[in-house]
């Protein structure tokens, strides 16, 4: 897996202070994206064990919240296979702290047993994720008002409830 950035104090994508990875490679290429550069799976630099503990020692500061996962697409199946680690990682050395991903893809469409972006260790990334912002970005939807999200059709998910309850539970209205 490539990433293209890392921001270690981010106020923009979930709540609070947090880490953000700014993983490459998408296959939803929507409109308008405000990173089509993170289309390319090869773009930024590799993932390493190294990025890994970088990630880490900077959610370990008392002031950050979580770990936010962004793109290009966290749930392209090859990302999801790197991406589990880390989020096993940070939910067993860092409890509290929150875990927030996007995804252009939808929840209950494409990340569910059967769905077009659902494999082996869907399930388990899923579980470790406080807050899944899902749904493409739409240009003719686009709302700069909207908090954490930027069109109209993508949703604010509480993933603790929505595994628990099966069915999609907003965070945010």
């Amino acid at each position: 897996m490539y990433y293209g950035a890392i921001k270690k104090f981010d106020i923009a994508d979930g709540e609070g202070v947090r880490v953000t990875l700014f993983v490459s490679g998408c296959t939803n290429c929507c409109k308008g994206c405000f990173q089509p550069q993170t289309w390319d799976f090869h773009y930024g630099q590799p993932y390493t064990k190294e990025t890994e503990q970088e990630l880490m020692d900077a959610l370990a500061n008392e002031n950050i919240s979580g770990l936010t996962l962004l793109g290009g697409e966290p749930f392209e199946l090859e990302n999801q296979k790197v991406l589990v680690e880390l989020l096993r990682r940070v939910r067993k050395e860092l409890p509290e702290k929150t875990i927030w991903s996007y995804t252009g893809f939808v929840y209950e469409r494409d990340l569910v047993e059967g769905g077009r972006r659902h494999c082996e260790v869907t399930d388990e990334m899923l579980s470790y994720l406080d807050v899944l912002v899902d749904g493409p970005f739409v240009e003719e939807l686009k709302d700069i008002r909207l908090v954490f999200r930027g069109s109209a059709n993508q949703r604010v998910l509480n993933m603790k409830e929505t595994l628990r309850t099966g069915d999609p539970v907003l965070y945010l209205e």
